[in-house]
């Protein structure tokens, strides 16, 4: 007969309970994996550990679960079973703090922005979010950025499907997990055609049903449950005999991963969020104007969340903008720097017909200015394009102002959901990086 499961949130008790044959519900705001052998189960739970409603919530819900749980009872030299309990149920409160990320810019130098992000870290950034664009790879960063951090989470910000294998892209996160003790997120994205097809030379095809058909096949890897295969419409593991030497045979991953790595998908386009909420761990959008959002994804994100599963916790959401703090002309010409990359992604990201992000402003009502915009830039007229860019856009997605406007932008992305705020950092006056980051965490509490 089984221990009575036990409610803690920290890793190292978790593995003593799991090795003596004790059940495990794992309470925390940030799941981190628990590396330990036994036969003892393991439960993941997003909430508050200082919380008795969520800590008696929880093992409810974790008795519920384990009393399904018909599998044989794990061996002393296996890891635990992971299940992640649904922690959706509206009697449960969800009062974890909204965290800080932001994109790393490394066009200068890897280890200065190594070195920069250190420093936020203990000012209290919470994410990086790491590009690759068609630079320099992003997982040399990351794996450095693993090396010299403590703290804070590391994401792909994002990884183009279409560059790497599903069972590279699986590997890769699992060794960044693994080397980042269990800090990493999967970021996920289409990138676009210009550069799929341009510097990758690859078909930019069928975004969303490869999108889908990574992350089964991630999670497959991942949970180790059976040599892998995999039979899609995209990918097929092994590789049918018809189609290479025939050699192929399905296999595990000889590591033993996180099987909860998060996976966030970064899109706009109204099926890819409806694809978002509906898998993966997180969204990631772009130019979020949270009064705006509800009207434009509120039903990609309903369609989503009405096929999600269960022991998927919660969507989280990383939205913000620039940010700068202060009373002055100058954190106005900071808010106004927002202009040309607007217009670039508004006139210049894509042909006519084919830019998503013109389809977005459309869809924020801006259908003449889109066109404007479009065609100023793609005629070379750049500064008139950035000029066309409505005021309201530029200040929406903006957190740059005085510190009474800067909280009300706060305010307004935890209404619209936002879990994380996505900031790009810019002092003003004599303040420093961190020190903005530190104002920043104490705002938003």
């Amino acid at each position: 007969m089984r221990r009575p499961a036990i409610v803690c949130s920290d890793a190292g008790s978790a593995a003593a309970a799991i090795r003596s044959g004790t059940d495990v519900v794992m309470l925390t705001a940030n799941p981190h994996p628990v590396t330990a052998s036994g036969p003892g189960r393991l439960a993941v739970f997003v909430g508050d550990p200082d919380s008795a409603a969520d800590r008696a919530a929880a093992a409810e819900m974790a008795a519920e679960v384990f009393a399904r749980d018909t599998s044989p009872q794990s061996h002393d030299s296996e890891p635990p079973r992971h299940v992640r309990l649904p922690s959706a149920a509206p009697s449960i409160p969800r009062k974890a703090p909204m965290h800080i990320s932001m994109t790393l810019g490394y066009a200068g130098s890897f280890k200065k922005a190594a070195s920069q992000v250190v420093e936020m870290e203990k000012a209290g950034l919470d994410m990086v979010w790491v590009p690759e664009a068609y630079s320099f790879d992003s997982v040399s960063v990351m794996g450095y950025l693993a090396a010299v951090t403590e703290r804070v989470r590391i994401a792909s910000g994002i990884l183009p499907i279409y560059t790497r294998t599903p069972t590279l892209l699986a590997m890769t996160a699992a060794g960044l997990d693994a080397l980042s003790d269990g800090r990493f997120v999967l970021g996920l994205g289409a990138s676009g055609p210009q550069v799929i097809e341009g510097f990758h030379g690859v078909a930019y095809d069928a975004p969303l049903g490869r999108t889908r058909e990574i992350i089964e096949i991630c999670r497959k890897v991942w949970a180790r449950e059976a040599p892998l295969e995999h039979e899609g419409r995209y990918y097929h593991l092994p590789l049918p005999e018809d189609q290479g030497t025939g050699l192929g045979k399905p296999l595990k991953i000889i590591g033993r991963p996180n099987p909860d790595i998060p996976v966030w998908i970064a899109a706009i386009g109204e099926k890819n969020v409806s694809l978002a909420a509906e898998v993966a761990d997180g969204w990631l959008p772009i130019f979020f104007v949270p009064e705006k959002a509800r009207d434009v994804w509120k039903s990609s994100l309903e369609a989503g969340r009405a096929k999600r599963s269960a022991h998927l916790a919660p969507l989280q959401i990383a939205a913000g903008g620039v940010l700068a703090i202060g009373e002055n002309d100058e954190v106005t010409a900071v808010r106004e720097m927002g202009r040309p990359q607007l217009a670039l992604y508004i006139g210049g990201m894509g042909a006519k017909g084919t830019n998503f992000y013109n389809t977005l402003c459309q869809r924020y009502g801006y259908e003449k200015a889109a066109a404007e915009i479009q065609d100023l830039y793609l005629c070379g007229k750049k500064d008139e394009a950035a000029a066309k860019i409505p005021d309201e856009l530029v200040a929406g997605v903006s957190l740059a102002g005085p510190k009474s406007f800067v909280a009300e932008r706060i305010a307004a992305m935890k209404e619209a959901g936002v879990t994380h705020l996505n900031v790009t950092p810019v002092p003003v006056g004599d303040q420093t990086v961190p020190e903005l980051i530190s104002t920043v965490k104490e705002m938003v509490g």
